[in-house]
């Protein structure tokens, strides 16, 4: 026992060594819980997959700085981890739930039309839809375009004619 308080110590005055050693330990941790999540918790990047990310990460801080002690934050953090897998996997089995939790695209041109009220809807203007058919569609001719959309995790997607 008093070779793991020497190595990871007790409360907020930790060393150099001790907090490293926890922030080792925290990463081994968290491969293990993002294994457990699932790829969706950084691969698809919805409002519901950012906030894994940050919880996860100011919450597993805690542990490395000695806020809090090692054992409640790595189940805290469990516990988020199984609550994003079971709303994931709620929103790949039910369209409905999805909606609520993620939303819808929103169509923001379509035939040459810039739909306004939807761009509102989105908070966008027009030169933030421009941007997303440069990136997306490598033009800025608009008469190549049939459709734009701001997809449900904030991305600017579009479909050329």
């Amino acid at each position: 026992m008093e070779i793991l308080v020497k190595l990871f110590g007790e409360g907020e005055k930790l060393s150099v060594l001790q907090m490293s050693s926890r922030g080792a330990l925290m990463f081994l941790i968290m491969l293990v819980l993002i294994r457990i999540s699932g790829r969706r918790s950084f691969g698809v990047r919805t409002a519901l997959d950012n906030i894994i990310a940050v919880s996860l990460g100011a919450i597993m801080s805690r542990a490395v700085v000695g806020a809090s002690p090692l054992f409640p934050v790595v189940v805290c953090c469990l516990v988020i981890v199984l609550l994003h897998r079971a709303v994931g996997r709620l929103i790949a089995a039910s369209k409905k739930f999805s909606r609520v939790v993620e939303g819808d695209k929103i169509l923001l041109f379509e035939d040459g039309v810039f739909l306004k009220e939807h761009m509102k809807k989105a908070l966008v203007c027009q030169e933030d839809l421009m941007q997303g058919v440069r990136k997306s569609a490598l033009t800025e001719d608009m008469e190549k375009i049939k459709k734009v959309y701001m997809e449900r995790n904030g991305e600017i997607s579009v479909i050329r004619k």
